[in-house]
């Protein structure tokens, strides 16, 4: 009898350790997932009519990517994420799904029917129905955006014009800016500037990949510009040599381009751009080829042979992501970060180029601003950096 007594107790802290410890391992595993899927969401925010779609199409790709109930790729068979774990939450943290009022996005799922049969096994020593044989692990997480302490720019640098300040710097939202591709940076109010501060124009094609770690206060070069960068910039709006495609380059949902020819108004492009994304058009309605669109922007693009399908089945909505909104930091005389602006790149660099051709730039407004649409990737906690995701509960 006291064997049977201590073989009862014994299974009773077995059932606490591994099954309980089952349910803890599962519930870190779904933290995490929740957490990814709430910042995923969060970086969508942009203000924009189809940002909670898009939202919600983000947080649920995340999410999904981990792993849970014991690193199971499949959630163990059970159901994952889905557009019903995912709400929008207004400043009093109560659901919404009107865009003006968004400010927090929430992602919460329960994995349920989790098999406990140490726990369970008690039950039948016991006479007590009171020790569940499945058990239901939950967890949620919020986000939202908030300013960053360092941002992912565009190795540019926007001069304020005189007499400008924040937030918009002598700008108005939907003014075409020029980059004069080979002049200086000291003949415009936005030129090339490298973000490590150096003078070198390989370094300028490699941060047009992608480089973090930008601040207030930083100190940008001042490069020359080698025919490299135009592979680069070019493939954001889904033009390609021989050697590029998509599925490497990848470039931004739309391709539409924005010249005199095709926008004879030349400002607030922004409005006719967001639709377009949501279409996946490409250089222009229907285009398919490189010559086309030639003829409906004006350009020459010598060089480059391919253009990214497009519709809803194209190679703009299979590899498309955000890459032609981007943070631009505000520089000061001594091209010292005092601010970043958000931007729209209008048009592709022409091939072959001179110091004649210009590239328009439309002034979005400061990207610090909530509601922009520019947001990015960088470390949460700053006063001006653009908007980033990041958790709050």
């Amino acid at each position: 009898m006291t064997v049977a007594l201590t073989l009862l107790l014994l299974l009773g802290f077995m059932g606490l350790a591994i099954d309980l410890g089952h349910l803890f391992v599962i519930r870190t595993e779904l933290q995490t997932a929740m957490d990814t899927c709430a910042l995923a969401a969060a970086q969508e925010m942009d203000g924009q009519p189809d940002s909670l779609e898009r939202g919600k199409n983000a947080g649920i790709t995340a999410g999904n990517l981990n792993a849970v109930d014991m690193q199971s790729a499949t959630w163990s068979g059970k159901a994952q994420l889905g557009v019903g774990d995912i709400a929008y939450l207004d400043q009093n943290y109560l659901e919404t799904n009107t865009v003006a009022d968004v400010r927090f996005v929430r992602c919460a799922h329960t994995q349920a029917d989790t098999a406990t049969p140490l726990i369970s096994t008690l039950s039948a020593f016991t006479g007590s129905p009171a020790y569940a044989s499945t058990m239901g692990v939950s967890a949620s997480a919020i986000a939202t955006l908030a300013p960053s302490q360092s941002a992912c720019p565009m190795p540019l640098a926007l001069r304020p014009k005189p007499g400008g300040t924040r937030p918009d710097y002598g700008f108005s939202p939907g003014e075409w800016v020029a980059l004069l591709s080979k002049a200086t940076f000291t003949n415009g109010q936005i030129g090339w500037a490298n973000l490590d501060g150096s003078n070198s124009a390989a370094e300028t094609t490699a941060e047009l990949n992608g480089r973090c770690g930008t601040r207030v206060g930083d100190q940008l070069g001042t490069p020359g510009v080698q025919s490299a960068v135009i592979d680069n910039w070019n493939a954001r709006f889904g033009i390609y040599k021989n050697n590029g495609g998509p599925s490497v380059d990848h470039p931004d949902f739309t391709g539409v381009v924005y010249t005199s020819t095709n926008w004879a108004q030349q400002r607030n492009a922004l409005g006719d751009f967001m639709q377009k994304r949501q279409t996946f058009t490409s250089c222009g309605t229907n285009i398919t080829t490189v010559a086309a669109c030639e003829t409906n922007t004006g350009l020459t693009l010598n060089s480059f042979k391919s253009l990214a399908t497009p519709g809803p089945n194209g190679e703009l909505r299979q590899y498309g992501t955000n890459r032609r909104l981007v943070a631009v930091p505000v520089v000061d005389d001594g091209l010292k970060v005092v601010d970043f602006a958000c931007m729209l790149l209008l048009q592709p660099i022409p091939s072959p180029f001179s110091n004649n051709n210009d590239v328009m730039l439309e002034y979005v407004g400061n990207a610090s601003v909530r509601g922009s649409p520019c947001t990015g990737s960088g470390l949460p906690g700053g006063t001006t950096g653009p908007l980033v995701p990041a958790l709050v509960r």
